[in-house]
């Protein structure tokens, strides 16, 4: 019998955090996206640890106008803004299961103009 979209998508995410893990030196850049936002956190998965987060629900966000895929630009330099003022500079991206455009794509590319390398 055929996979659902979320078993198929759940079983890609496993596939993925078994090869990505996060350290105190290079954290796990996790993002998760819904219909309507989207969210990027920092994880230590040595300590089990949440480092900084942002997400398009932020106070610094919400009241702006622009599309999701602006939004996720945003959510994008938030996130490298957090992760220089902590001290970080390299992380590993985990795309949580999506696949690596849209939106995802347009996060990735925003923490990398900010300053994050991965």
């Amino acid at each position: 019998m055929a996979l659902t979209k979320l078993e198929r998508r759940a079983r890609i995410k496993n596939r993925v955090r078994v090869v990505v893990s996060g350290t105190a030196e290079r954290p796990r850049l996790s993002v998760y996206r819904s219909n309507k936002q989207i969210y990027a956190q920092l994880i230590d998965d040595a300590q089990g640890v949440t480092l900084t987060a942002a997400g398009s629900t932020d106070k610094t966000i919400v009241g702006k106008e622009g599309s999701k895929s602006e939004k996720a630009t945003m959510v994008g330099n938030l996130i490298a803004e957090k992760a220089l003022a902590l001290g970080i500079t390299e992380v590993v991206f985990d795309r949580g299961g999506n696949l690596y455009h849209g939106r995802i794509k347009q996060l990735a590319d925003a923490a990398r103009k900010g300053g994050l390398k991965f």
